[in-house]
């Protein structure tokens, strides 16, 4: 395909069409003026994955890989929350101890007072939605920083917690649909089902907007390199639901566990509307437009303050999400639940993977990336026989690091006049 200029005079010279060489090139172009997006989050995974299968082979066995999921799957939904008000240069404290006050609702609804699993699931999630949308109201239009309203959330979702708790009771969760989130997993036939529809319509989405583009005579990205990102997503989806699929229970004759757990296509689903949602709508077109000058944005005729109350109840609805997974996992709700290290793990993650503290610059996979990043930490040094004090040193570095990187990278970009 090649690209032709129309000018007053005519049809211009036709621009020769971008090869795979081409491609890589102006990548790494991108990546020295500052546009690093997610190769620091990729590559640290890399290494940490390298280091603990040297030093723990049993890092690498399958019974872990489908541990990594599991552990990680509340810090990175919240993650991915997270990322809507980061986006806006905000901050949110309370998202931890929001993600407690939610489970703990599901916690009375489901247990004490017997409600049905969907009902407890809906009041929790509406619970969320009303946290958020109290805290952006106070911060779009009563006018108090972000830091501020949240940090105050923090210390009163706290004290909420304890009274849903009744200053200290902890509540098992029995209910067998919500356990069944994290501590089930799907049939083998299921998970490549699955794993064959997500790759299937990732090829469709690459292909038509390959199409489109072509037909439009727009630049376009080399076929190959779409090609290779179908392969090389069907690749990693192949591996992991083959590693998933293989037998983990150290006696059979007991019982069989092996599948993808439920919880994994949940963070998948989430992680694909979440996505659309901030790159295919306008509404996330004026999240990014919010983050990266505000003022632009109000002249332009976006309403802000409905941008921000927004992101903000995106966020503590996810949340709600993490609240909910937590309490499966743990098949209980204690006045602990999203406190301790939760609120540290979820805006860590969100910064490793890539999302920027300066705002305007984010996306949701970047959560999730971010998220397998502190879950192999934890994980990893926990084989390893490290105390919790060593694994939050190491992952106060690598956030440092990722900060450092982050505005090392914006200072590059504004240089080189890629903002």
């Amino acid at each position: 395909m090649s690209i032709t200029a129309v000018t007053k005079e005519g049809p211009a010279a036709v621009a020769p069409a971008p090869t795979v060489g081409s491609h890589v090139r102006d990548y790494w172009q991108r990546v020295r003026g500052g546009d690093i997006g997610a190769l620091p989050a990729v590559a640290g995974l890399l290494v940490l994955c390298t280091i603990f299968s040297i030093m723990r082979p049993s890092f690498l066995t399958a019974g872990n890989f489908a541990n990594l999921f599991t552990q990680g799957a509340a810090v990175t939904l919240i993650a991915m929350g997270l990322v809507f008000v980061l986006l806006l240069g905000e901050i949110d404290l309370s998202a931890g101890f929001a993600s407690g006050v939610c489970a703990a609702v599901l916690a009375n609804l489901v247990t004490v007072l017997g409600y049905p699993w969907y009902v407890a699931v809906l009041a929790a999630l509406l619970t969320g939605m009303v946290i958020g949308t109290t805290l952006g109201f106070l911060v779009a239009k009563v006018g108090i920083p972000s830091f501020v309203v949240t940090l105050a959330g923090f210390l009163a979702f706290q004290g909420v917690v304890l009274l849903l708790m009744k200053e200290g009771r902890n509540i098992s969760v029995r209910e067998p649909v919500v356990v069944a989130i994290v501590n089930r997993n799907m049939p083998v036939a299921l998970g490549w089902t699955l794993a064959a529809i997500a790759v299937a319509g990732f090829a469709v989405v690459q292909l038509l907007r390959y199409r489109s583009r072509a037909a439009r005579n727009l630049i376009n990205d080399p076929f190959p390199v779409v090609l290779g990102r179908i392969a090389a997503l069907a690749l990693v989806l192949g591996l992991a639901v083959y590693v998933l699929n293989l037998e983990r229970s150290l006696n059979t004759l007991i019982t069989s566990l092996k599948g993808v757990p439920i919880v994994v296509p949940i963070v998948a689903v989430l992680l694909v509307v979440l996505t659309f949602v901030l790159q295919r709508t306008s509404y996330g077109r004026h999240i990014y437009a919010v983050g990266g000058n505000r003022e632009a944005a109000r002249r332009a005729g976006i309403n802000v303050d409905r941008i921000r109350i927004s992101a903000f109840m995106i966020c503590s609805t996810m949340a709600a999400v993490g609240g909910i997974v937590a309490a499966s996992r743990a098949n209980s709700v204690d006045p602990n639940t999203g406190g301790s290290n939760v609120l540290l793990y979820a805006v860590g993650a969100a910064v490793i993977g890539g999302t920027s503290l300066f705002g305007g610059k984010g996306r949701i996979l970047d959560a999730v990336l971010g998220g397998a990043v502190v879950a192999v930490i934890d994980n990893g040094m926990g084989l390893m026989g490290y105390s919790s004090g060593v694994k939050y040193v190491v992952t106060g570095v690598v956030l440092l690091l990722a900060a450092s990187v982050d505005a090392l990278s914006r200072r590059r970009a504004s240089a080189t006049g890629n903002r």
